[in-house]
């Protein structure tokens, strides 16, 4: 074996390769506090989301008549499937979201029923004089579901954090291509 040969390049097998990814922060220590946090809202959203999933699966004709039908009639098919398929995903999606198991698509499913509740509101209602005016009922219609779909886009963009099932790991491990 030459100085220039290295172990591996003579059994032809490849080199495992590990890249530790490094911590934003200046230290190496998990912020709990906002790790814990990020928990509590992931978890708290999702139950308030099953919730309104299953009130749409409660009464899904009159979901569907008052709500789908009337102001999604651009929507292909019978307004009941619509109404099923919005309470199934504001069902299985919490699930998802809340244990940390496909959290990115299951946020991305919940944004997506939140973006046609804000249509709805402000079709219903219209923008009501915001952001200065002050309504009777004290909460623009659309206010919850904007929330809501805030929520949503954050754990589509910033994931579950380190508190789930499912966390991807800080090592990247791959093995190059030998030179052949």
């Amino acid at each position: 074996m030459t100085s220039q040969e290295s172990p591996s390049s003579k059994n032809n097998q490849p080199q495992k390769v590990e890249v530790v990814v490094a911590n934003p922060s200046s230290s190496s220590e998990v912020d709990i506090l906002g790790e814990l946090a990020i928990f509590v809202l992931r978890v708290s959203f999702s139950i308030f989301m099953i919730h309104h999933g299953l009130e749409k699966l409660q009464d899904p004709e009159g979901f569907a008549e008052f709500v789908v039908g009337k102001y999604f009639s651009f929507l292909p098919g019978d307004p009941v499937i619509w109404t099923f398929a919005a309470g199934v995903t504001q069902i299985l999606c919490p699930i998802g979201l809340a244990l940390g198991v496909f959290a990115r698509i299951s946020a991305l499913g919940l944004f997506s029923t939140m973006v046609f509740a804000i249509y709805f509101h402000f079709l219903d209602t219209g923008f009501e004089g915001f952001p200065f005016a002050v309504v009777e009922a004290h909460n623009y219609a659309f206010e919850l579901s904007s929330i809501y779909a805030a929520i949503s886009l954050y754990f589509v963009c910033a994931g579950p954090g380190r508190l789930s099932a499912f966390r991807k790991s800080n090592k990247v491990t791959y093995y190059p291509k030998g030179k052949d």
